[in-house]
């Protein structure tokens, strides 16, 4: 599937030292910031340097982003190691509490490991088949090892923390999914990390403060699939301060949902009487949700967050 690329790059002529200001547009008048920059090393000196522009389409960025949809299928096409450590590196410059960067990845693509790792997350079949499996970590290790050695208090094991480091993780991961799905790549975020977090954390060999938030399976795309519906902007959006939903509020924002055929058939094959019982009572129920619950939380103790 082709990239919906919404960068469009130039090369100009400017004399040096000229600064040049245009609206919508990167500019880069210093060679060594162009080639650090753009990734272009090639970029000469002299009475002329090379600019780069890069141009950015407001509205193509929006009906790219709002174009988004997951992936589980993917081609056998192996990612580009460079292109990986682009996608990482740009995942890395993500928001993050104190700038204390107190998340890692872990990226495997070693057969062996990933079907080891596939039993944690049901045997879902894209954890084999996608290109590369990251499973994103809070982490308080790394950043508690530097505290240790230089004579600072490592202070964060605790569930404060925790949930700093939590933050931080999807913070860096949502930025290499929008990152890799905007050099064409599929991907695909799998919920049930949290479910068997004690499995990943034996087969990833993580460390103390160290636990697996989420996991993205990503690759290059062999189907194009429908959109998922979503709720209208009302039922997400509060203006100024919380607004709760009257009985006729949730009608009105779940009518469409409700509406649509691949959801009656939901219900159907559910055999159940409503879209809602298929949640509460098939996909996410209450006897599943607690002893998960239980589990995590005890991953939490033994990975020193919890007491």
């Amino acid at each position: 599937m082709e990239a919906p690329r919404f960068f469009r790059s130039e090369a100009i002529l400017l004399p040096v030292p000229r600064i040049v200001h245009k609206p919508g547009c990167i500019i880069f008048a210093d060679t060594n910031a162009a080639r650090t920059s753009t990734g272009h090393q090639n970029i000469p000196t002299g009475k002329f340097i090379f600019t780069y522009l890069f141009y950015m389409h407001m509205d193509q960025v929006l009906d790219f982003l709002n174009q988004r949809r997951t992936i589980r299928k993917y081609s056998d096409r192996p990612i580009d190691a460079s292109l990986m450590n682009r996608l990482l590196e740009v995942a890395c410059r993500a928001s993050n509490t104190g700038n204390m960067q107190a998340y890692s990845v872990v990226v495997t693509t070693d057969p062996h490991i990933k079907a080891a790792l596939a039993p944690a997350h049901f045997n879902q079949p894209m954890v084999t088949q996608a290109a590369a499996v990251l499973t994103w970590c809070a982490d308080f290790n790394r950043f508690s090892h530097w505290c240790e050695q230089r004579q600072a208090d490592a202070c964060y094991d605790n569930f404060q923390s925790f949930m700093a480091t939590t933050i931080d993780t999807l913070l860096a991961a949502q930025t290499f999914a929008v990152a890799a799905e905007s050099e064409g790549l599929g991907i695909c975020y799998l919920g049930t990390t949290t479910y068997n977090a004690g499995e990943i954390v034996d087969t990833l060999h993580l460390p103390r403060l160290v636990v697996p938030i989420t996991t993205i399976t990503v690759g290059w795309p062999a189907e194009v699939p429908d959109q998922p519906d979503r709720l209208p902007l009302d039922a997400i959006v509060h203006r100024e301060t919380y607004t709760d939903f009257t009985p006729e509020a949730i009608d009105r924002l779940y009518a469409e949902k409700e509406s649509l055929e691949e959801n009656k058939q939901f219900v159907r094959e559910n055999q159940k009487e409503t879209l809602a019982q298929v949640f509460t009572d098939v996909r996410y129920p209450r006897r599943n949700n607690e002893p998960f619950s239980d589990k995590f939380i005890a991953v939490l103790k033994r990975q020193g967050f919890l007491k």
